[in-house]
Formats: structure tokens, C-alpha cells, sequence
């Protein structure tokens, strides 16, 4: 790798000619092409994910700071208006990528929307889990970057010294790692891309024809991932701290996610309930964004919405989602008398006045569990039937005591069994990354069997006092 970045006479940059760059072409494309591999595999997927380009401005000031040979995020002046991932590493050969690899592979820290358990103590050198090089990375609308290769004799890096680091800086604009937002938005992917992608979607990113030539106005980005401020942060955004890293972490053992069966169900701006419902059970619905603008469908009623309704709509009104889409949860309410005309959060909903069939709308809460959680602890069955909170299990739950985290059944499940070790056994999610989960209560049960399931063994169980049981579905 050195020697492509050495002169004739084996010496480094020194006195680069007029014109050379801070990085080979070979380097700048695969470093480029793996940051859209990664961008565009999230998990959960993301609907804003931003295809990303190469900028060149962005580049020189990447190799103005690599110059520096500083191990630490610079130059001041500049980081309050980019984001910048660093990388060192000296001895056997490593391509650049490794260390961008080594990014993404911080995601084993971090939990989405926000880094709970990534909160490295850094003095005098980081220890702890870090994952801002990751969020930085998928950042949705950090859309452009810049980097630079530099060699540095004796590098001080945390107090070692590297007799020959080599050094890469890579800037990313515009900025990302802000507190109380995510890095994206979750969803089917592209379907929440700015107007200026003109609908155009490519590997899972939004995609504008002509993209790898062109570098993307500022403020066609402006938009954020806003999730909800944490407690304990301080008022308006400001970025997360950014840390060095020096090697790459291992690749991830990942296991295949099998069963894609969702709870939720896709539907458009004009999906009436009684089109999507019909003597059902309704459950959880996930909308599209710019429904706020569609005016085919219709709202009839305040709080109690009638069934020919918009579902997304109705959601809308009430103040369940924004514009731009999610989840909903609607629970049918029986005969209403009549419906209730009012302009709520920009729509304006119909009157009507006389009986129908009826439903309201509430929002998706997310919880996250233990490996130990059972559905009987967390959301048991009743009459009528309620909604149980969008779960987030964490990673590695397969390694758990099975005598305290018991898994009875297939596929519907004994409501004494763990919700995360049941959701590994089912192939609903990977056991090395956990994820998030739907949960489904349903009646009674006289018998589960057991079966040997993506390395979990389940016990069977017949005739169970009560026995109750639920089902676990996908969130993609």
C-alpha cells in the first residue's frame, strides 16, 4: 500500500508535483463503493438512506489534516460543519477499507435509534464500546465525502508510538451525529428519499441518475431523522463526540433471518380500514410518507374514525405520525352514533351523522427487553384484545440459560416462553444483532411441539393451565 503513495525515490509525499492527489484512484472508488454497500444493508433498513458521492473539496481538507499527523478530530474551525472517521494502523499491509469495515462493525454496540450502551470514557485513550464512526457512516444524509491517505513517522496515537502509521481521514458532508436523531429513518427502502431523488433508487439508496458525477446542494438535505430528544441532553442538536480508531474489529458471524412474516401491513395513503379489514383482527399498519398532501382520501370523525376512513389519514389527524409515515396501531370500536367534523394537524376531517362502524388510532411504542422477557411478563392476552409495544431484543440471547429463558413451542409459542430466544428460534431475527420484533397474543392452546430451530431447542408442553400463547413476527 506504501508504495503507492511514494515518489520515485521511495520518499513519501514530501514535496508532492503540482496536481497529485491525497489518494490513488483504486483507493478513492473501493473506499467510496463500500460506503454504499454498507449504507444500503442496514438493519433495520432505512427508507432515507442517501446514495453517496465523492467530493473533492472535501477530500483537500482531509488531506490537510492527515498532513497534520495528529491523532485527534481536526481542525476545529472545520468540524462544526462536517463529519470526519479516522483510522491509523502500521506493520503488515491493510487496504484502506479495513478501516471502514472496522466502522460499520461498531453497529455490534449500537442499538437504533440511539446509542444506549455506546458511551466510551476517553481521557487519555477510548475505552469502552464506540459507535460513532458508525452512525457517521449511515448517516442518511451525509451524502458527500472526501478522504485522504498520509504517511506519518512516528505517529503518537494514545501515547504509542507508530514508527510509520498510515493514516486515513475521511470527512463526510453534511454533517451527521447529532443527539436525539437517528442516523436515518426506518422503512422500506426509498421510500422516504427527498423530492430532489426524483423516485430513483439504487442498491437500497436513494438514488439520483447521473449521481456519481454530481455533488448535492446542501440544503436538499437539510432533512432529518428526528426520533425524540433524550432526557438528559442539553437543548438543540449537537453532535455526538467522535473517536479514533486504530484496527478493525472482527467480521460479524451473521445468521441468515429466515422467516419474514410480518404483522404489519403495508398500505398506501388512500387504504381505507374497511378495504384492509374486513371481520379481521386489526392490528398494525405502516404508511407511506406525503400523506399529509394526499387529499383521495378521506377522514370521517375525531378521535372515533368511521371505517370507510384513510387509515394513514385518520393517523395524520390524530397526531400518531407525521408526514412522513410509519406505524399506526387502530383497535375497531363497534357502532359509533355519529362522527365528529374537525381540522386537526392539517387535515381536515367529514361529519357524519349516523351509525357505523368505527376504529381509533394510537401509536407504535417500542420497548426494549430482556433475553428473559416473556410475552406473559410484558403483554398478556385479554379480552378485547390490546397492542402489544414494538420490542427490541438485544443481540446473543441464544447464549442464555434455557432453564431461564424458555422456549416452548414452534412457531406460536407458550406465553412462559422468552420473546428474544423464541424470535431467534423462529428465524425472525439474527441472534448475533437482535432486532426488533412484532408480538402477536392469541387464545388458547393445548399443545406445543418442540423442534431444533437456527441452533435453539425448543420443549414441547401439553395441556398448560391457562394456555396462552403468542406469535413473533419480523419488522423489515
Amino acid at each position: 500500500m506504501l508504495e503507492k503513495y511514494t515518489d520515485e525515490d521511495g520518499e513519501w509525499w514530501v514535496s508532492k508535483q503540482r496536481g497529485r492527489r491525497a489518494i490513488t484512484e483504486s483507493d478513492m472508488q473501493v473506499i467510496l463503493d463500500l460506503h454504499n454497500k454498507l449504507r444500503g444493508q442496514v438493519y433495520p433498513p432505512a427508507s432515507n438512506m442517501e446514495y453517496m458521492v465523492w467530493d473533492t473539496e472535501l477530500e483537500r481538507t482531509a488531506e490537510a489534516w492527515a498532513e497534520t499527523c495528529l491523532w485527534e478530530h481536526g481542525p476545529a474551525s472545520l468540524l462544526p460543519q462536517i463529519g470526519q472517521n479516522l483510522g491509523a494502523h502500521w506493520g503488515r499491509y491493510r487496504p484502506p477499507t479495513s478501516h471502514v469495515q472496522a466502522w460499520y462493525d461498531e453497529v455490534k454496540d449500537y442499538t437504533y435509534p440511539y446509542p444506549q450502551e455506546c458511551n466510551p470514557y476517553c481521557p487519555f485513550r477510548c475505552t469502552g464500546p464506540v459507535c460513532t464512526h458508525y452512525t457517521q457512516l449511515v448517516w442518511a444524509t451525509s451524502s458527500r465525502i472526501g478522504c485522504a491517505i498520509n504517511l506519518c513517522h512516528n505517529m503518537n496515537i494514545w501515547g504509542q508510538v507508530f514508527p510509520k502509521a498510515v493514516y486515513l481521514v475521511c470527512n463526510y458532508s453534511p454533517k451527521g451525529n447529532w443527539w436525539g436523531h437517528a442516523p436515518y429513518k426506518h422503512g422500506t427502502p426509498c421510500s422516504a428519499c427527498p423530492p430532489s431523488f426524483g423516485g430513483g433508487c439504487r442498491d437500497n439508496l436513494c438514488y439520483k441518475d447521473g449521481g456519481a458525477e454530481r455533488v448535492y446542494p446542501t440544503e436538499e438535505t437539510e432533512e432529518s431523522n428526528y426520533i425524540e430528544p433524550e432526557a438528559s441532553r442539553t437543548q438543540g442538536p449537537r453532535p455526538r463526540p467522535q473517536s479514533p480508531t486504530t484496527s478493525p474489529n472482527e467480521d460479524l458471524e451473521m445468521n441468515e433471518v429466515v422467516n419474514t412474516l410480518q404483522m404489519s401491513q403495508l398500505v398506501t395513503c388512500e387504504t381505507k380500514l374497511r378495504d384492509k379489514c374486513k371481520g379481521t383482527t386489526c392490528n398494525r399498519y405502516e404508511c407511506p410518507s406525503g400523506c399529509l398532501y394526499n387529499t383521495g382520501g378521506k377522514v370521517i370523525g375525531s378521535v372515533y374514525y368511521e371505517m370507510q376512513s384513510s387509515i394513514c389519514r385518520a393517523g395524520l389527524h390524530y397526531g400518531v405520525i407525521d408526514n412522513e409515515g410509519g406505524w399506526l396501531d387502530v383497535t375497531r370500536q363497534g357502532r359509533k352514533e355519529y362522527f365528529i367534523k374537525s381540522n386537526k394537524h392539517g387535515v381536515q376531517s367529514l361529519g357524519k351523522y349516523q351509525s357505523a362502524n368505527a376504529f381509533t388510532v394510537s401509536k407504535v411504542t417500542v420497548k426494549a427487553i430482556t433475553c428473559e422477557t416473556t410475552t406473559s411478563e410484558l403483554c398478556p392476552f385479554q379480552r378485547p384484545a390490546s397492542h402489544c409495544p414494538r420490542i427490541y431484543c438485544p443481540s446473543n440471547c441464544m447464549q442464555e440459560n434455557p432453564h431461564f429463558a424458555r422456549v416452548i413451542g414452534t412457531l406460536i409459542y407458550s406465553d412462559k416462553s422468552s420473546i428474544c430466544r423464541a424470535a431467534v428460534h423462529a428465524g425472525v431475527i439474527q441472534n448475533q444483532s437482535g432486532g426488533y420484533v412484532d408480538v402477536m397474543p392469541v387464545d388458547k392452546r393445548r399443545q406445543y411441539t418442540a423442534s431444533y430451530q437456527n441452533g435453539i431447542f425448543s420443549e414441547s408442553l401439553q395441556n398448560p393451565p391457562g394456555g396462552m400463547a403468542f406469535r413473533v413476527f419480523a419488522v423489515i
